[in-house]
Formats: C-alpha cells, structure tokens, sequence
C-alpha cells in the first residue's frame, strides 16, 4: 500500500527525548517499511525515518526558540499533504484536529488516531460535527466522553519487541517516575509513596513551560525536603533502558483519565513491574498482579510496593509481549486501512492531483479548539 504518515510537528520523528505521539509514529511507520510498504512521513525536518521524508519545517517546533506560532506550520503541512494527497492510498493523521475540514476531500481514505484526552468540553461538539470521519482510540478508556462519532477501531500502542532489553533483575535499589512533571501526572504522589515505603525515587521528567510554576512551587521545594529523590531531567531512548531495567519499579501514580500511558509498556518490555492508579487505560494495560498493581489510594501504593519484589519480571516482560509490540499495532492499522471505504472502492484513483477544497479559514477555526487539548 501507498500510505501517508501524518506527524504533529512539536517533536521530530522519533522525538529526541520526550514526546509519545512522535515516538508512535516513529515506530509504525519503520513497521510499515519493514513489511514492503511505499511509506512517506510528513513531519519535522529533524526526523530520522527509512520511508521516504517531507520535511514539514527545519526542526521540531518545541526545541526551536524562533517559533512563537506553531499554526503557519500547521497549514503549510497540509498543503504538502494536499497537494501529494493523490499518490496515497491511505492517509494517516496523528495532528490532533487542525486537518479535519480537509477530510472530506480524500474519499473516505483517510484515518485519524487520536493521542489525547477526549473529556474536555469542547471536543464534543467538535467531533459530533465530523460524525463520519473515522477515528483509532489508543484506548476503551479514551472513548468515554465521545458518543455520536466513528470509531473505525481501537488500537494500543506497541513497541519494537527488541528496544528495551529485559532486565531480569532489577540492578538498582530506587522507584522510578517517568513523564511531564505537571499536576494530572501527579511527581508528587510518586514523591510521597517512595518516601513512605522508605525507597530512593529517581525522577527523569520534562517540565513545560505550561508546568513551570507548579514545579517551581509544588514539585521542586518537596524533592530539595526529600534527600531520596534525584532528579534526572529528561533522558533519551538510550538512557531509558537502564532508567526503567533497573528500578524496582516503576511508579505511575495519575489523577486524569490517561488514553494510554506509554511509559507503561516501555517499563514492562524492560520487566520492571508498574504500580499504578485506576484511572483512564490503566485496567486495559496493567494486569493486576502480574504486570504490576492497579491501586486506589496512596496506602494501597505503598503496600504495593513492599510487595513489588513478588512479581516475577519474566511474566512482566511476556505480558507485554503478548499484547504491546509494534507487530500487533501495525497488523492493526493495516487492517483498519484495509477497511475503509475509498480503499475497498478505489475511490482515490479518481481524485484530483491538485488536492482542490481545503480550506484554510476552516482548519483556522479548528485550531483554536486543538491549542486547548491537553498533551
């Protein structure tokens, strides 16, 4: 198949340290190349990819200083995609909602997945008047708010089987806290649990700049009280390994409806147990008991962890062999983009090369609903 990847712009492809939705991207599109697919990714010109890349912009927009607007970038993306669109059989879209108004036009062969949370209020008007656009959850979870829509499918993230090495005994002595250091991931619930259960925490976090205050007065006041905790910023892939292989666990102690949670499955591919809230995907991710502990309060997190050393790390890492590699994500796209209906009719050899009818005042007005949707 011809298939259009369609990456936000934020981070590049994959992301050079933290960004899931880019990291995904990354992962399917290498998958689809693998299996004999012609693959082109639209995104960043800092990406690195084997199918074949239409730099959208230099650099990712958040690592560059001169970028003030990420809209203009937006809109001169969709203009490549437009005017490539008839070489496509499929097109898939991970920009959140910037390019809904151009779906119409590509004859029901295109695809959104949507990465983010889904309860905020505006979104329901906006996906309710798109009702036939078909849509990919990354979770069951992350349908909850939204009736009225197409869901075309739902699809959990996967991981290159070989890009995390199991560590089948965990080499350091700490609890590990992975992602953004903002209130919904709640760095100071992990903080609380690793100094009760009498255990070093290191955190390796990325703090935007949305987060900056609560860091500065939440976060980082409690870490310079708590000598156990280091902080480690952001790390890369490289670095991750070890981060994750080598905690006694990993902590994910939420409070907002998560569509997934990546570093979930990043923690279980390296055999390091989760303990996490009952929020959003959690249920769908984490096997009670296996793959780690779902609990509902902080004395329940803190038991857990006295008895995280039960677990045995080798059915940690084949409960995400099972059911989280980029194998079974990709054979799941494939088959979603098998379904839709301009691919079963042939529609797209039928549409016009110039891409005619995107209209721009239209993706405009859709912008200011995407810039409230929370990462």
């Amino acid at each position: 198949m011809r298939i259009a990847q369609v990456a936000p712009l934020f981070e590049s492809v994959p992301p050079k340290r933290y960004g899931g939705t880019e990291r995904i991207v990354s992962y399917l599109t290498e998958e689809l190349v693998r299996r004999g697919h012609d693959v082109t990714l639209f995104a960043s010109g800092d990406s690195a990819t084997s199918a074949e890349l239409v730099s959208c912009c230099d650099e990712a927009l958040r690592l560059n200083p001169r970028v003030q607007d990420p809209l203009p970038y937006q809109i001169m993306q969709l203009e490549k995609v437009r005017r490539r669109a008839a070489e496509f059989d499929v097109l898939h879209f991970h920009t959140d909602l910037v390019h809904f108004p151009y779906l119409r036009d590509l004859a029901g062969r295109a695809v959104t997945t949507l990465h983010g949370r889904l309860d905020l209020p505006d979104l329901v008007p906006f996906y309710r008047g798109f009702g036939n656009t078909p849509l990919v959850s990354i979770s069951k979870a992350q349908r909850l708010p939204l009736a009225g829509v197409t869901w075309a499918g739902n699809v959990p993230h996967g991981l290159p089987r070989n890009l995390l090495p199991f560590q089948p005994i965990s080499g350091g002595d700490y609890l590990a806290f992975l992602g953004r250091i903002s209130p919904e991931k709640r760095p100071d619930r992990a903080i609380e649990i690793a100094k009760r259960a009498g255990l070093k925490l290191k955190m390796a976090a990325k703090i935007d700049r949305a987060d900056q205050i609560y860091w500065e007065q939440s976060i980082r006041p409690m870490m310079e009280s708590n000598p156990g905790v280091e902080f480690v910023g952001e790390i890369n892939e490289r670095q991750k390994a070890a981060f994750l292989g080598n905690a006694r666990a990993l902590l994910f102690p939420i409070d907002w409806p998560e569509p997934f949670g990546l570093v979930m499955i990043e923690a279980m591919a390296c055999g390091t147990p989760v303990i996490a809230f009952r929020c959003g995907s959690v249920p769908e991710v984490i096997e009670d008991g296996v793959s780690g502990f779902i609990v509902a309060d902080m004395q329940q997190a803190v038991e857990a962890v006295r008895h995280v050393g039960e677990l045995n790390r080798l059915l940690v890492r084949r409960a995400f062999e099972r059911r989280f590699t980029v194998d079974a994500m990709a054979r799941a796209y494939l088959k979603i983009y098998r379904d839709l209906p301009g691919v079963q009719t042939g529609a797209f050899a039928n549409r016009p090369a110039n891409g005619q009818g995107l209209a721009l005042e239209a993706v405009r007005d859709a912008i200011s609903v995407s810039s409230r949707v929370a990462a």
